[in-house]
């Protein structure tokens, strides 16, 4: 049987089946052309800059770190340009090999080779890394005879921080160290990473820390062209790095050198401020340390000396170290009894050499008493009783008031280290401080014995030295408080620019000047007639200030003799001074660390201080000590 076909039934299916294929072919072509359309039009910009992304490189360009200088234009801080052998690591093969054989052309110790290798892991392939810094011209002439053997080597000059004093002033103005994961927090949550782009060092404490950013400057950046193997061909662009703000600051060098100096080897802290401005003219803390051995990396051996050394050198004690204000603690008691109506500068009492309160005691140093003591007396002899009579008149709660209003117990804000988190609060008693300070109920109650030894500055009073500092600034400026500062202005590199710091006065205490009057012709007589006249004898200005004492342990009833006493034991010696006493210019306040009596240790320190100051006179090192000023000092 024959099979006939349909040709116009095979000629539609055919058509059909074609019309098919070509819309799968439109439709492949059309989503080709979408997709050429996205890559090639919408999504230009993007695969353009990726691409750029691979052919360029962007290598930082490290700003200069700004100057630091003192009042009179001394360079406390700068920089200085020196070699380093630096690698690139696309360039040089095999790095183990190349740093062994430059091994035998120059000096790479252990510690460079371990620094080189944590540079590297955070460094990109065309990066050059540096594997020994402040080459030496021989080690320089030396490499360049051999530079053939070493491709993708180089000598390069970078920029290094300096301090030219050293020590002098090491606690004010910090230091810089390389940027760890805890700075680099920091620098995000501050926003500026981008800034930071090829830094290596950062401040770590004091000036260099607080004014990071200021001195930091703004980070360049130099457009490279690099081949499929990350190797740089040639340069493309520069963008200049601006060198970061210049701080001019109220220290003195010269006041500051000596100062350390009238410490000699004894511990403490000297805190000198400008009256009328909070300038502060001198921070001392001793023993110091050299900024110089952390910028290029601390070593482990100096590392252990400085962290382990009984002396604690990298404790800054003008503000982190908080101590009982001794009798320096009298005159803003006397100030606040006569502001808050609770005694006359007349007023008198009877002193037998004690205190009475309750089942205790509270004695005088001196045995037997002061006699008939007015506000004057108090002052210039020191009477403790006159001190434990007001304490209990007036209540913890308003001597913690008006103290407070003096700044004591409250950070300073200081230009010191990051935000204030390096200056320590110190305590200022209260009944609801010993609250917040205790968890058991029965550690929380304020009990009425604990004012009477508050009032001679015993007691919880724990206070910096900054804070005195302060405290008896602001009573030389008859109320007027300023926030103690470091830098007198910042200079703009970009324009010349200086920017004032603190031009105006944060408080102004409303003193009544009569009250102020009082307080202001007591200190002076301590300096004539009381326990600093010894310091201050012959002194051809006239000058107020407190002698102070404080207890490092409890005596527990027994009589305090230094030469029995071992040396860690003894008391604190303290004073506080400011001078010209009619118009002053300089307000300071003085701890040594178990010292002894005030007068002894401390006042001479003052006295050479000052007599620098308004005097210009040199000394001849360290203050000595005034062991008779035991005798002549009973009163302490």
């Amino acid at each position: 049987m024959s099979h006939f076909t349909n040709p116009e039934a095979d000629v539609d299916r055919f058509r059909f089946r074609l019309g098919i294929a070509a819309i799968c072919v439109l439709l492949a072509f059309g989503l080709l052309l979408g997709r050429f359309v996205w890559l090639q039009i919408i999504q230009h910009d993007f695969y353009q800059t990726r691409a750029e992304d691979n052919r360029i490189a962007l290598i930082p360009i490290v700003p200069n770190r700004g100057v630091i200088t003192d009042r009179n234009g001394v360079v406390l801080a700068h920089n200085y340009s020196a070699f380093t052998l630096e690698i690139t690591p696309s360039q040089a093969g095999d790095l183990e090999a190349t740093i062994d054989a430059l091994a035998e052309v120059i000096d790479i110790q252990p510690k460079d080779r371990k620094r080189f290798k944590r540079l590297l892991d955070e460094a990109k392939n065309f990066e050059s890394i540096p594997i020994r810094t402040r080459l030496t011209d021989g080690e320089v002439a030396k490499f360049a005879a051999h530079r053939y053997r070493f491709p993708g080597v180089e000598v390069k000059a970078r920029l290094f921080r300096q301090y030219p004093l050293g020590a002098i002033a090491s606690h004010a103005i910090g230091y810089i160290g390389r940027i760890t994961e805890r700075d680099l927090k920091w620098i995000e949550e501050s926003e500026k990473q981008a800034n930071y782009k090829g830094t290596d060092h950062v401040g770590k404490t004091g000036l260099e820390q607080h004014y990071e950013f200021e001195l930091h400057g703004e980070t360049g950046y130099e457009e490279v062209e690099i081949d499929a193997g990350g190797r740089a061909l040639r340069s493309l662009k520069r963008i200049p790095p601006v060198s970061g703000n210049n701080l001019a600051l109220t220290l003195d060098a010269k006041l500051q050198e000596i100062t350390e100096q009238a410490f000699g080897d004894r511990k403490g802290s000297l805190v000198a401020i400008d009256p009328q401005t909070g300038g502060i003219l001198a921070l001392v803390s001793t023993p110091t340390y050299d900024p110089n051995l952390f910028v290029d990396g601390i070593t482990p051996d100096n590392w252990k000396e400085l962290n382990e050394h009984p002396s604690k050198p990298m404790v800054n004690r003008a503000i982190n170290g908080a101590y009982p204000p001794g009798s320096t603690f009298k005159p803003f008691m006397a100030l606040a009894a006569l502001e808050l109506g609770k005694r006359t500068p007349n007023q008198a009492i009877s002193d037998p050499g004690y205190f009475t309160f309750g089942n205790h005691t509270f004695r005088d140093d001196k045995k037997g008493g002061h006699g008939s003591v007015d506000m004057y007396k108090s002052i210039v002899h020191s009477c403790d009783t006159y001190y434990y009579m007001l304490a209990n008149d007036m209540g913890i709660d308003n001597i913690s008031k008006f103290m407070g209003s003096l700044g004591l117990g409250q950070r300073t804000g200081v230009d010191l280290g990051k935000d204030d988190s390096g200056e320590s609060k110190g305590v200022l008693p209260s009944q609801e401080w010993k609250k917040q300070r205790f968890k058991k109920p029965e550690q929380q109650k304020w009990y009425a014995g604990e004012t009477i030894s508050i009032g001679i500055g015993q007691g919880y009073n724990a206070y910096t030295p900054i804070q005195l500092a302060q405290a008896t600034a602001t009573v030389a400026n008859n109320g007027v408080m300023f926030r103690p500062h470091l830098v007198r202005y910042l200079i703009d590199t970009k324009t010349g620019e200086k920017r004032q710091v603190e031009p105006k006065p944060i408080r102004d205490l409303q003193l009544k000047q009569s009250n102020v009057d009082v307080i202001r012709r007591a200190m002076v007589g301590v300096n004539k007639e009381g326990t600093g006249a010894r310091a201050f004898a012959g002194a051809p200005y006239e000058a107020a200030g407190k002698t102070g004492t404080a207890q490092v342990f409890s005596l527990k009833g027994a009589q305090y003799k230094e030469g029995s006493t071992k040396k860690e034991l003894r008391d604190h010696a303290l004073f506080i001074a400011y001078a010209p006493a009619d118009n002053p210019k300089i307000a300071l306040a003085v701890l040594v660390e178990n010292g002894g009596f005030g007068a002894q240790s401390a006042a001479p320190i003052a006295r050479m201080v000052i007599d620098y100051y308004l005097l210009g006179k040199l000394p001849g090192g360290a203050a000595p000590e005034d062991p008779a000023a035991i005798e002549e000092d009973p009163e302490e």
